[in-house]
């Protein structure tokens, strides 16, 4: 017999899986049941994005792309990137195209991260980051955001953590799951820290246009002397509601990119080719299509917002993303404890704190990427909870 503890390695089996996911297994068996877990637009993609992949299907293009992705796609990519935000890469050596953020994530931590280095994470943050630096070797140190400073990362916390073995930095705003951003001037000041170093800077901007204050939206690369240590990714999932095409692109450094396209060739090949003509369409003609999304979440922001307020659970207010992370402090439950019961008792389910980081006990993930009336209804449903359950 097999003995696949012996077999499988030691370093894979020690990761834990995701947080977010095991109660959507539940759901999926509940009927009425609710979610407000997954980071998923509730919108259908826009037709002309999905016009132009039929065409591409229609017109016979299936065959492989080039491994760093369509020529055209890439340069649309940073004319798009030059329109919103004023920084210029060029299409040959500075972008490759992936297969969701998440790949180019990975791609980036492997080409960059040897055994022993630190890698600083803030945190609450995404549940990959952690994983895919144990799985190169590095070693994780987490920065706890509080909610106190808007979640933000601090020059202070930054600089306490560094040492001679950092290697990375990863900047995970706008926010998973926590909402929130940095403003202009704050990075501003964590690139202070990093001038003299040769730490290297992950921004993770998938949410880089779903941003609810007058400031909008600022890529580390265009903050002053970063652009030459900065990897971006980004994607259509979230801003273009394209999660099922699986796209993605990083955009930084040429040196850094020709890493991280042999890593890519070898493992993936190329990413979709109809996914990489429905994305020209997508960043060519369809800002109006993400403003109205937009517009239809900064509504339910707000109107979420406001739900858990009313019923006596702190909210933290989010600027950016499509998430609110309101404190269940006062229920006397652990976030795990307040999830699992919601689900069995009302049939809501909530993505525990904790799994976006041990900080993040005494706080759930709620998506606002659902129906106003699914809302409605689930904080109903939270607010009949909380009721019976309250803490004196």
């Amino acid at each position: 017999m097999m003995d696949y503890e012996k077999i499988l390695t030691k370093s894979i089996q020690s990761i834990a899986p995701s947080g977010i996911r095991k109660f959507f297994d539940v759901v999926a068996t509940m009927e009425d049941a609710i979610s407000l877990g997954v980071g998923e637009p509730d919108f259908v993609t826009p037709w002309p994005i999905r016009e132009a992949g039929i065409y591409s299907l229609e017109k016979g293009r299936t065959y492989y792309t080039a491994n760093a992705g369509l020529m055209e796609l890439r340069q649309e990519i940073c004319n798009y990137t030059n329109r919103k935000y004023g920084i210029s890469y060029d299409a040959k050596s500075e972008v490759l195209v992936t297969v969701g953020g998440s790949e180019a994530i990975d791609l980036m931590i492997r080409c960059v991260v040897t055994p022993g280095d630190e890698v600083i994470i803030p945190e609450p943050s995404f549940v990959c980051y952690k994983p895919c630096t144990q799985m190169s070797g590095g070693v994780p140190v987490v920065i706890e955001t509080k909610e106190e400073d808007n979640f933000r990362l601090t020059p202070r916390q930054l600089r306490e953590k560094i040492t001679d073995r950092t290697k990375l930095l990863i900047l995970p705003f706008p926010n998973n799951p926590t909402g929130a951003v940095m403003s202009k001037k704050d990075l501003e000041a964590i690139a202070e820290v990093l001038r003299g170093t040769d730490i290297m800077v992950l921004s993770d901007e998938i949410y880089g246009e779903l941003r609810y204050d007058d400031e909008g939206h600022t890529p580390f690369s265009a903050i002053d002397g970063m652009r030459e240590r900065t990897v971006v990714v980004n994607g259509f999932s979230k801003a273009f509601a394209m999660t099922g095409w699986r796209l993605g692109y990083a955009m930084g450094p040429a040196p850094v990119i020709k890493q991280m396209l042999k890593l890519h060739q070898y493992g993936i090949m190329s990413s979709p080719t109809t996914s990489q003509f429905a994305a020209i369409e997508a960043l060519r003609s369809c800002d109006k299509e993400t403003e109205k999304m937009r517009q239809e979440y900064n509504y339910r922001r707000r109107y979420i917002v406001d739900g858990f307020r009313s019923m006596g659970l702190s909210c933290f207010e989010p600027l950016g993303a499509f998430y609110v992370f309101p404190c269940i402090k006062s229920m006397g439950m652990t976030s795990e404890e307040f999830a699992n019961r919601l689900l069995q008792e009302e049939k809501v389910a909530v993505v525990p704190g904790t799994a976006f980081g041990p900080c993040g006990e005494g706080f759930i993930r709620c998506s606002y990427a659902y129906s106003i009336n699914s809302i409605e209804e689930a904080l109903s449903r939270i607010s009949k909870f909380a009721k019976n359950h309250k803490s004196v």
